[in-house]
């Protein structure tokens, strides 16, 4: 790799480690998708003087039909996915998180609109399926070492958020009395097996807006069934 490539993928990294610490332990909850929008002016800065070029990160505007025409395939397989796991008690009960007991309309709208599209999606699409693949040498063809090397990041960006994932019944029902550094580890090799898979968006839809539907139905979609199922309970 040319040593102003590696000096980005440094920097990069080194900047997704110093956003999630302060999202996740300094900032208050408002400040979150505006972190995401900033950090994600930063990588692609990052990314640009590194000489990555649209393309490159998945942001082609000749692609761009492809990308939203596969990513709109992607949500509708999220959402018969979530029609099933709510038709099924067993798995219904992966719906009770208790983060969602006290959210008011507002509130969910906040969360689902603008706090994960922007603080969740938008950052981790452009910094995991974007800028990170680029910089580790991905192209157009599929290459696993890129693929990899991002999704295990994306797997350790995930530790602190790991950590609230107690407050989910079904999670608590699975691994209540274990560890919290055991349900953490779980969580982040999970996470790292999803990057895989949101990258295989990204490769079929030649674009991050194919990943990014995907991920935006998974994380608000399942928010707003959550919310459903406790409000409506």
């Amino acid at each position: 790799m040319p040593v102003r490539r590696v000096a980005a993928l440094i920097a990069a990294v080194s900047l997704l480690a110093l956003a999630t610490t302060l999202v996740n332990r300094v900032l208050p909850g408002w400040a979150y998708p505006l972190s995401g929008v900033v950090v994600v002016a930063c990588l692609l800065g990052v990314a640009r003087w590194s000489g990555l070029r649209a393309p490159d990160l998945g942001l082609d505007r000749r692609h761009l039909g492809r990308a939203a025409l596969v990513g709109l395939v992607g949500l509708a397989l999220v959402g018969v996915a979530f029609a099933v796991a709510l038709a099924v008690p067993a798995l219904r009960e992966a719906f009770n998180d208790g983060r969602m007991d006290a959210t008011g309309v507002g509130a969910l709208l906040w969360v689902a609109l603008v706090r994960i599209p922007l603080g969740t999606v938008l950052l981790e699409e452009i910094a995991f399926r974007g800028v990170l693949p680029a910089l580790f040498g991905a192209g157009e063809d599929w290459r696993w070492l890129p693929v990899l090397a991002a999704s295990a990041l994306f797997g350790l960006w995930h530790v602190l958020p790991s950590l609230a994932l107690s407050q989910n019944a079904a999670v608590a029902g699975v691994f209540g009395g274990v560890p919290v550094w055991v349900t953490s580890a779980v969580a982040v090799v999970a996470s790292a097996v999803a990057g895989v898979v949101l990258h295989w968006w990204r490769h079929a839809g030649r674009g991050v807006l194919a990943p990014a539907l995907v991920h935006t139905a998974t994380n608000s979609g399942g928010l707003a069934v959550s919310w459903w199922v406790l409000t409506a309970g």
